[in-house]
């Protein structure tokens, strides 16, 4: 008999359903001839607590940290057994196992973690679906791979869940001792990634409240060409008074100026036209779409990846979800006029997109070279019918369409033109761009282009109609929104102030994964250390104190992401999993050697940060039993201490 172990409900019985023989419902799996099919329901075993290597842990002390496990431990999670135990009986049947689990670095290590924990030590194969789709489905049947492939994968899984258990276990013991010392009684929960990710929130707040507004000064004035008119602005010059920005912080020389100008003439000095061609923006990856459909739709990046797993999942409408990339193999290029034909066929919208695309152009997003195990989301083919979905499912469908429609649209191309004018000797400055060649731009609404200028001949004469002097403030930065903060997570070398590690971050992919961003920022807001507030997002009090008692090295980006791209190194082979391990307990020896009870007490006390409405007693439940990045199954066991209760999250990094 052959197993075949899937990750999850919905996959076992699309595997089913591709196989020639009729499935029959077990008890815990799927009969289809001679082969079964069985599922894990997420991770079905997590690490074990400390109270598990030592049962003095179960009382928590400053003195036993660091807690640094000498031989591993798993165990189950408290509603798997069952699950387990179907497993495990049908592994004493198998011939062979097929490890189905997504294809990405968690899906490797919860279906592998399942099968060796349970005794499996013949080879095995290896199972990649991206697409639920029966055809998809079939083909990736028939094309299975070693399992050993992916060891490096597994390795890299399994360190960062061991990394969060040594970060998130030490570190937030420390500082809830610390904490309690200081006079605060609930606990404070510190993570490999969520930290850094409180940091950059808490950063911003803090940049908003403290910047103080300057007035500058602007001058425009209306100038009359041989073909038309034009708004033109003032560019002044050194000695008058500058920002770092070329500002003007005076209005008395803007002014004196403005008086001298009414029905002066002057000329084109200097004139630059250049056309551009644009391409179509590639098809999304996960954050991407979180990014647009935030700013689109308002929709949190948790909503977006909930959406997105329904329509792969319940609906098959599109590929694998969590991924990081923005590329389509070369492969599906040939099928993709019959796979969007039928997506889009039922749906006005999709319907006139469809019509203005010419499948025979091929743009830069076909490029098997970067793709790895998982390609950019895209429709898999089934019809799109708007009527069975909810509003937001439809409109992130619609996206996810679009962006791979544009791939069959020319490009975008413009004229982008700058005209500077001398006049009494002062330089003022016009801009414009004129659309030559719309191409995939009315498929995407954009923020206003710069207007278009008249025809402009270099030397041409030009004169005053009007002019005024603007009085404008400096404006503080953005708070974060879900969208700004998935893209500073996307983008994090633009928040290092190290050039070198900079240059390094430039090359990995950020902060946290495309899987767990979207829950990290909800982590934060469950344990209240964030709240949404009007569609930005802002540290509580709570938050705002953690961030100022921790050592500045734990609140920051740098570490965790240079973290992410050993991981990176070690799903490619390219790194030892062992010693990444030891180089990161050497860093949280040192982190704990920081903890401080008077810098704890003087951040408790100091005054700001966002207020959180009232949760709810479930709410409120969940916040006391937070206690570490990852959930422990020594919740009932530990109900009565005085120690609460940890949270429960999703796999993956937090």
């Amino acid at each position: 008999m052959r197993l075949i172990v899937a990750e999850k409900p919905s996959l076992a019985r699309a595997i089913a359903e591709a196989l020639p023989t009729k499935a029959q419902r077990r008890d815990g799996y799927l009969e289809c001839g001679e082969t079964c099919i069985s599922w894990c329901v997420g991770h079905l075993l997590e690490q074990a607590p400390p109270d598990a290597y030592d049962a003095r842990y179960q009382q928590w002390r400053l003195d036993d940290l660091p807690i640094v496990p000498t031989q591993w431990q798993l165990m189950p999670r408290a509603k798997a057994r069952a699950q387990l135990a179907v497993i495990r009986k049908l592994l004493k049947r198998a011939d062979s196992v097929v490890h189905a689990g997504d294809p990405d670095r968690e899906g490797q290590l919860l279906v592998q973690q399942v099968i060796e924990r349970l005794g499996w030590r013949d080879p095995m194969s290896r199972l990649l679906i991206s697409d639920l789709n029966r055809p998809a489905v079939k083909q990736a049947l028939q094309r299975l791979e070693d399992n050993a492939r992916y060891q490096s994968l597994f390795a890299a899984a399994e360190a960062r869940s061991r990394a969060d258990w040594l970060y998130g276990i030490n570190l937030s013991r420390a500082w809830t001792l610390t904490g309690r010392q200081a006079g605060y009684s609930g606990v404070l929960s510190v993570g490999r990634v969520q930290t850094p990710v409180l940091g950059l929130i808490v950063r911003r707040d803090l940049e908003i409240e403290r910047f103080v507004s300057r007035p500058f000064y602007t001058l425009w004035a209306d100038l009359v060409v041989e073909h038309g008119a034009l708004r033109a602005w003032w560019q002044p010059q050194p000695p008058h008074p500058l920002d770092d920005q070329g500002r003007l912080l005076a209005r008395s020389p803007a002014e004196a100026l403005a008086a001298r100008l009414p029905s002066a003439e002057g000329h084109l000095s200097a004139l630059q036209s250049k056309k551009k061609s644009q391409t179509a923006p590639l098809p999304y990856s996960l954050s991407s779409l979180q990014v647009d459909a935030a700013r689109r739709y308002k929709l949190p990046a948790k909503r977006v990846l909930d959406i997105c797993q329904t329509l792969y999942e319940r609906h098959q409408l599109i590929t694998y979800p969590r991924s990081d990339c923005r590329y389509l193999p070369e492969g599906h290029f040939a099928t993709a006029k019959q796979t969007l034909s039928k997506a889009c066929a039922s749906d006005e919208i999709l319907t006139g997109w469809l019509r203005g695309a010419d499948f025979k152009r091929r743009s830069r997003a076909w490029n098997d070279k970067q793709v790895g195990a998982h390609h950019a989301l895209a429709p898999t083919g089934r019809p799109f019918d708007a009527a069975r979905l909810s509003n937001d499912e439809a409109n992130v469908f619609r996206l996810i369409a679009r962006n791979v429609l544009a791939q069959f649209y020319p490009p975008l191309e413009t004229r982008d033109v700058k005209a500077e004018f001398s006049i009494l000797e002062e330089c003022f400055r016009a801009q414009g761009r004129e659309i030559l060649v719309p191409g995939w731009k009315p498929l995407f609404t954009t923020r206003d282009e710069a207007p278009v200028l008249p025809t402009l001949r270099e030397g041409e004469t030009a004169r005053i109609q009007a002019c005024a002097v603007e009085d404008r403030q400096t404006r503080p930065p953005e708070p974060f929104s879900d969208a700004s903060l998935i893209k500073a997570m996307m983008n994090i070398a633009r928040y290092v102030d190290d050039d070198a590690v900079r240059r390094t971050l430039r090359d990995t992919d950020g902060l946290g994964t495309e899987a767990t961003r979207a829950s990290i920022l909800e982590t934060l807001i469950t344990r209240g250390y964030v709240i949404r507030q009007q569609g930005t997002l802002r540290a509580t009090r709570t938050g705002r104190a953690l961030i100022q008692a921790l050592p500045d090295t734990a609140t920051r980006p740098e570490r965790t992401a240079l973290w992410e791209q050993r991981l990176a190194e070690i799903a490619e082979g390219n790194a030892d999993a062992t010693a990444f391990l030891d180089t990161l307990v050497g860093d949280v020896r040192q982190l704990l050697s920081q903890a401080d009870t008077e810098r704890m007490r003087q951040a408790l006390a100091t005054p700001g940060g966002a207020e959180p409405t009232a949760p709810s007693r479930g709410k409120r439940r969940n916040a006391r039993r937070s206690a570490s990045d990852k959930p422990s199954t020594t919740q009932r066991r530990t109900r009565k201490r005085t120690t609460p209760r940890k949270a429960t999250t999703k796999k993956g990094d937090t």
